[in-house]
């Protein structure tokens, strides 16, 4: 079915909820002139009507006051909070890349998310800033029996802000070490004769140099929404995606067993900006039809583009650094990234009951379709002369730059080849569905699975002719669940689920790659202390996890691959078990206090070696990359009044063990432990001045590498002053 035929059927569907609910009403007022009593209520796809309680998983919600209270910016600030999610290889800085309990997906492409129930995190739009975004969920564990193909880890999901059905709102600007310069605003009124519709205007702009001289970032972003109350069960709502970004590629520092890291105030690439853009459309249908059934329906549609040079550090012989620790070598990538996203869907959930039993139960089905395109040329060269005779005509031919006395803007220009130019289409189509049953009035069991039929297209431009393969799949996946109320404030939990993860390219024979799968089994306690407690209130929770993962791709090694090139093969397995302490506690004296530890030992299980060619065999037992033992995010914010002021202080602590920086080696990235501290007053009526401090003590951290060529440096103290009207 082509992407107009799925527009069109979904707007009958819309269409026919708004005939339906207009039927619906004159017949009641025209017989027994009874109300409606179900109100309409926001309501989030794949949820259901469960408190957190009542859901066997340890889901975290961060939600918007805890993101102001930090300070976050980006979805990295706001998922350091979460200590089972660890920072990924970024991509040059250039979009967000995260694990969830020691895994992440393909380190080639941007990590998945969900925006209010949509695959968002898919494509180039650069990344994900927090101005309209309400809440973060870090939704642990596979959850394809729901969502359908997700990260192996888990799920994150944004939902975003939308008309709350007032007037008011904020304007804000930001001033900031190393020229940051920030405007965002939030405002929303009600429209409409019978004020029936809500309007939601957020944006923000932001200019910023950084402590990697001659770094510079513009962004600008635009997300306004609408809110149709069509009537009192039936709600229409769109929400336009705009964000435009342009961001120097930047692979981070280098790092040489004699030498060390280069200075981390030394950028390596060149000024020129890569430009990303987004444009996304949400549109849904809500309707409470009765008491106890809604149906939920939308369309989402996004286009992102990434366009733009880089210079980055080479690898092995070529790079210089390993050679005289004063030179670093460089590469040339010119790139142009297209995609476009479409997902249609529609979901009923509601509750009944089978004798003395009841099920609440979620039904849906959805289609996707993902179109991506990547042309990359390349030019490389190798220094072979005497790395103490380097002239300036050595240094603009191999792109070499002198970390003690750089100079940029060289050679901008290379003559680049041909690299990479392919077109990938992934389609496909699920139905699932979700029970959970209340056996008695404690113990509740929840049966889900969900049933996928998916296909791939894959265009090679770069073959003579073109060359088209095209493959297909299915995927069952079932989930388990069971929960006990020990009494209103305490539940224990258990849970089984399955998830899988398409994987693009292609093997020596020019077939698709089996889907990469996940196995995950938990068992939890979690405690809604306000059920128990007069002068606290929140949750606590803690998790004992295994995940397995199997079908990841590593180096295919048998000849007839190795004859024809590189080539991968779906055989990699890796476990990560581990424990997680959640706690998110508001006590009466308005002091809050958010607590996340996560211990994760997460390995390889086989042995094979390393699909990116670089010749190294991981062993059994290797730790997975990226993936800290021991993490811990720790948030402490007291209110109170400064004579007639309210005042707001706060401190944060983040640890992040040791961890492996380069799969198959032994290079290690060091543990770091990095403090902030902010303060804010209200000294008028609806104004507030706030003061940022990030890293207190100025230490030298290193986030998250690829290689021991590519490593992303923290940034030292920073100072922030904020200034904030509210309306």
């Amino acid at each position: 079915m082509c992407r107009t035929e799925w527009l069109r059927l979904c707007g009958a569907v819309v269409v026919m909820m708004i005939g339906f609910n207009a039927q619906a009403e004159t017949s009641e007022d025209d017989t027994n002139n009874n109300e409606v009593i179900f109100v309409v209520g926001d309501r989030e796809a794949y949820k259901g009507n469960f408190d957190e309680l009542e859901v066997p998983a340890s889901d975290q919600i961060i939600d918007v006051e805890l993101l102001r209270d930090v300070g976050a910016l980006n979805l990295n600030d706001a998922l350091d909070l979460s200590a089972s999610v660890a920072r990924q290889n970024n991509f040059g800085g250039l979009w967000n890349a995260f694990s969830v309990r020691g895994f992440s997906g393909d380190i080639n492409l941007p990590s998945g998310f969900l925006v209010n129930g949509f695959n968002a995190g898919r494509g180039f739009g650069g990344p994900r800033d927090m101005v309209g975004i309400e809440s973060v969920e870090v939704l642990k564990g596979p959850r394809s029996a729901l969502f359908g193909r997700g990260e192996p880890g888990g799920t994150v999901n944004l939902v975003t802000k939308r008309p709350q059905f007032e007037t008011g709102g904020y304007i804000q600007g930001t001033l900031g070490e190393w020229n940051q310069l920030r405007f965002e605003g939030d405002y929303q009124t009600v429209l409409g004769i019978n004020e029936n519709i809500g309007l939601r205007l957020v944006g923000f702009y932001e200019d910023a140099e950084s402590f990697r001289e001659p770094v510079e970032t513009e962004k600008l972003g635009f997300y306004p929404s609408l809110s149709w109350n069509i009537s009192d069960i039936t709600n229409l709502t769109y929400e336009l995606e705009y964000t435009s970004q342009e961001l120097p590629f930047d692979r981070g520092v280098v790092y040489a067993d004699d030498f060390g890291f280069s200075p981390r105030d030394l950028f390596v690439g060149e000024a020129v900006p890569i430009e990303t853009e987004v444009t996304g459309h949400q549109l849904e249908i809500q309707n409470n039809f009765s008491e106890n059934w809604s149906f939920l329906g939308g369309i989402g549609y996004r286009e992102t583009t990434l366009e733009g040079d880089a210079f980055e550090p080479q690898f092995g012989s070529r790079q210089t650094y390993f050679q005289n620790g004063e030179t670093i070598s460089r590469f040339f990538r010119s790139r142009d990234f297209e995609s476009e996203y479409l997902v249609v869907r529609g979901e009923l959930a509601g509750e009944f009951e089978t004798g003395q039993i009841r099920h609440r139960l979620i039904v849906g089905a959805d289609y996707d379709q993902f179109d991506n395109t990547l042309v990359i040329d390349r030019y490389r060269s190798r220094f072979t002369g005497d790395i103490t005779m380097l002239t300036a005509a050595d240094i603009a031919t191999h792109l070499i730059l002198d970390i003690d006395n750089p100079v940029y803007g060289v050679n901008l220009n290379p003559i680049p080849g041909a690299n990479t130019n392919r077109n990938e289409e992934l389609g496909g189509y699920g139905i699932y569905l979700q029970d959970q049953i209340d056996l008695t009035d404690k113990l509740q069991i929840r049966l889900g699975a969900r049933f996928d039929d998916f296909e791939q297209d894959l265009t090679n431009f770069l073959a003579t002719p073109a060359t088209t393969i095209t493959s297909s799949d299915d995927r069952f996946s079932p989930q388990f669940g069971a929960v006990y109320r020990i009494n209103d404030g305490v539940s224990l939990y258990a849970s089984y689920g399955e998830g899988y993860r398409q994987q693009t390219g292609q093997d020596f024979q020019g077939s698709q790659f089996d889907p990469n799968i996940t196995e995950s089994t938990e068992l939890g306690v979690k405690a809604d202390l306000g059920a128990m407690c007069e002068t606290i209130d929140g949750s606590i929770g803690l998790t004992l996890f295994q995940v397995e993962q199997s079908n990841f791709l590593v180096n295919d090694d048998r000849p007839a691959a190795t004859a024809v090139g590189f080539f991968s093969i779906p055989a990699g397995e890796a476990e990560s078990t581990g424990l997680e302490f959640d706690a998110n506690l508001d006590f009466a004296n308005d002091f809050s206090l958010w607590v996340s530890y996560a211990y994760t030992d997460a390995e390889f299980s086989n042995s094979f070696a390393d699909v990116d060619g670089f010749g190294f065999t991981i062993d059994a037992g290797d730790p997975v990359i990226n993936s800290p033992e021991h993490q811990l995010n720790i948030q402490a914010i007291k209110g109170f009044n400064l004579g007639a002021m309210p005042t707001r202080i706060g401190t944060g602590l983040l640890y992040t063990d040791e961890r492996n920086g380069f799969v198959g080696s032994d290079f290690t990235l060091p543990d770091y432990t990095t403090v902030r501290l902010f303060g804010e007053i209200e000294p008028l009526d609806g104004l507030s001045l706030r003061l940022d401090i990030d890293n207190l003590f100025d230490e030298t951290f290193y986030t998250n590498s690829f290689a021991n060529v590519w490593v992303e440096p923290g940034a030292p103290q920073r100072v922030r002053f904020t200034a904030t009207y509210r309306f």
